[in-house]
């Protein structure tokens, strides 16, 4: 077992923090400008601007850019002009990939019968299709939303993707509640068993259906681009989930289809006060003696 060091614990205490204070206005357009030079180089620090993201999120009108340099289209030590430079790169690039597959489509529909249909389930059964909607409403062109897209799968360490992060991050959740919360790992294990497995939706969507609004789910998912508090943000944010019903799953001693049930009607929650939730774990978190497996997965 090992502790987390006394800089992390300050990180995570400062992180959480500002759930006992009224939250501070999203950063808007006036303010993020001021955030760089008149090259367009950031002037405060990269870790400043994460800080702060967690703490107050993004005005609408900000957001677009602000997750260019979250997710790597753009990096943070670029100028305006290097900037331009990227951008049209990548707009190039794009219609490079678009290109090459009009060319081969046909060959691989041709070689594998059921191409088309495999294509689109495997889309489907990893939800990406709402995913990708919600990138196309905030930007205008194709070409970012593709790129976006790729770079928040990278970012988030493939965390909505079956067979790769959504898995590790059941397993995860499991040792999380094993750790923290025994009583309740207890019952999720003999009655409720298989309930944490059957919840890999809320990964594969990246809780999309948990929130009231569009903007809560931006609001979360820039938290997680972010990287603070600390890696792998969302598998604390499912916990918090957990425990909005952990007091009904244990008086009416529920089974998994019940928790289950329990669990997919989580529908409408603020983001603000999911996020604040689980920085509060967090916190929790830090303070005890955490298994390495813990300590690697979230550090």
């Amino acid at each position: 077992m090992t502790t987390l060091s006394p800089e992390n614990s300050l990180s995570a205490r400062q992180s959480a923090s500002f759930i006992l204070v009224k939250r501070k206005p999203p950063i808007d357009k006036t303010e993020w400008d001021s955030f760089f030079d008149e090259n367009g180089h950031l002037a405060k620090s990269r870790d400043f601007i994460c800080v702060n993201i967690l703490e107050r999120g993004l005005h609408p009108f900000v957001r677009t850019e602000a997750w260019k340099f979250l997710t790597g289209y753009f990096s943070w030590q670029s100028s305006q002009d290097e900037r331009l430079t990227v951008d049209s790169m990548r707009r190039k690039n794009y219609k490079a990939l678009c290109q090459m597959y009009e060319k081969i489509q046909p060959l691989l529909e041709n070689l594998h019968r059921d191409f088309t249909e495999t294509r689109n389930n495997i889309e489907y059964q990893q939800g990406f299709h709402e995913m990708m909607m919600l990138f196309q409403l905030m930007v205008e062109h194709d070409h970012e939303t593709f790129w976006l897209f790729q770079f928040f799968l990278q970012k988030t360490e493939h965390s909505c993707v079956i067979n790769i992060g959504v898995a590790k991050n059941l397993d995860m959740l499991s040792t999380l509640i094993t750790f923290l919360d025994p009583v309740f790992a207890e019952h999720l294990k003999g009655k409720g068993a298989g309930a944490v497995q059957s919840l890999f939706p809320w990964f594969c969507f990246c809780f999309q259906r948990a929130f009231k609004s569009f903007d809560d789910v931006w609001r979360l998912w820039e938290v997680l681009l972010t990287g603070k508090p600390c890696r792998n943000f969302q598998v604390l944010v499912a916990y918090s989930m957990l425990q909005m019903v952990r007091e009904q799953v244990l008086q009416e001693s529920m089974g998994g289809d019940d928790i289950l049930l329990a669990c997919n009607n989580l529908i409408d929650l603020d983001a603000d006060e999911l996020i604040s939730a689980a920085c509060m774990v967090y916190a929790e978190l830090i303070q005890k003696d955490v298994p390495q497996t813990l300590k690697d997965f979230f550090l």
